[in-house]
This record gives structure tokens, C-alpha cells and sequence, in this order.
């Protein structure tokens, strides 16, 4: 199948309102999605994803996700629904069984082709400025180690990154307790459970990262 590439035609208010929030969000425009790939369309799961992707979309985001079904695919339609634009990093493996692999309803704006599971997972974890990380299994769990590490690691020109729902509380709460963890590693994420609270979770990172910019360069 070939990558697809389309051009968003937005009217001029959308265009003026995406450029506003662009200015007031300075450093973070992609957000990149990871969850549970068999989340239904009538899952709570696949609602939550598509209306958290539909707000921040409607803030002028980008939306990234892995071009897969489940909240993957609620994250492009969320955004969609509102002439957000939409980029997915995909592979096609061959001998990955366990993959779910591309979707053939989950038609991104821009789509970028990578060659295997790994490649795809730091593509999305370069394209995406933020994350949002919802319920999901163990390629979730992978993706939420690879974003905490990698915050920890460049702290202060890391990306940030959001729990979606509240069971997040427990998770931490039994990893801080029982991981050896250093100090910084909970600065670096928010937990949400509105679409409101992502926005807000977002703007507070952003204007943080701004006063750290202008510190540094004072």
C-alpha cells in the first residue's frame, strides 16, 4: 500500500484561531497518541481517545498515532471531526503475528512508513512534541517507558507526556514506591480525565519550558 499524503483546505477562521493557539503554545504542536489497539468504537476507551484528539485538534495539535485500530484510530477520526490535521507513522510487518498492524480505516493526512516495531515506536516519539498515553497493553507499556526514560534523560528539552484516567494513580503510585526512581521523574508527566485537563496539562508544560528557555538564556 502506498504512504497517502492529503492537504487540509480549512476556512479562515480556522485558520486564524490554529495560528492563535500556535502562538500561545510555543513549543508543543504535536501530540502523538499511544493506547490499546483493540479499544471498540463504543468502547469508553475509543470515546475518550477521539474527544481528547477532537479538543486538542481544536486548539490547532497536530494529532500523531501509529496509523492502527483502537485509539489509534479514535485519535485521527477524534481529530478529523474537526478539520484537524492528522499524521501517521506505520509499518506492514511481515513477521510480527502479534502486530495489529495498519488499519485500513485509519486514514491519516500525512502517513510516514517505517520498517519495523521499533523504528515505528521512536518515529512517533519524534514527530509527537507531547504525548497522551491511555489504557493499554504491553506495547503501551513499552511506549510509556520509552517517553518516561526518555523525559528523565534530556530533562529540560524533554517532552512531556500525559496519563489519560484516573487508574494512573495506582500505577505510579506502586512504581515510585517499589522502582528506584531519582527525583525529577514525576515532574515530567500529568495525570488527566477530561480533554479540558490535557489542554491545561499542556499550556502549564509549554510556559514552563518557555520560562526555561528565557532562564537559560539569561
Amino acid at each position: 500500500m502506498k504512504p497517502t499524503k492529503s492537504v487540509h483546505v480549512l476556512h479562515d477562521r480556522a485558520e486564524n484561531s490554529r495560528e492563535e493557539h500556535y502562538q500561545l503554545m510555543k513549543k508543543i504542536h504535536n501530540v502523538a497518541f499511544f493506547g490499546f489497539a483493540d479499544a471498540k468504537p463504543d468502547s469508553p476507551l475509543y470515546k475518550e481517545a477521539f474527544e481528547v484528539a477532537k479538543v486538542l485538534a481544536s486548539q490547532g495539535m497536530t494529532i500523531v498515532d501509529g496509523g492502527g485500530p483502537g485509539v489509534m484510530d479514535a485519535a485521527t477520526k477524534g481529530a478529523q471531526a474537526v478539520r484537524g490535521e492528522t499524521i501517521a507513522v506505520t509499518f506492514y510487518p511481515q513477521d510480527a503475528p502479534g502486530f495489529e498492524g495498519r488499519y485500513v480505516g485509519n486514514i491519516a493526512g500525512t502517513e510516514i512508513i517505517t520498517q519495523n516495531y521499533i523504528e515505528r515506536m521512536f518515529k512517533l516519539m519524534e514527530h509527537g512534541d507531547a504525548y497522551v498515553i491511555f489504557n493499554g497493553g504491553t506495547g503501551t507499556i513499552s511506549e510509556l517507558g520509552t517517553a518516561w526514560v526518555m523525559a528523565r534523560l534530556y530533562y529540560g528539552h524533554h517532552k512531556p507526556f500525559v496519563l489519560y484516567g484516573a487508574f494512573w494513580h495506582k500505577i505510579v503510585d506502586v512504581i515510585t514506591e517499589n522502582m528506584m526512581m531519582r527525583g525529577n521523574e514525576k515532574d515530567v508527566f500529568r495525570i488527566a480525565t477530561t480533554p479540558q485537563e490535557v489542554v491545561d496539562a499542556f499550556r502549564m508544560f509549554d510556559a514552563e519550558f518557555s520560562a526555561m528557555n528565557h532562564n537559560s538564556a539569561t
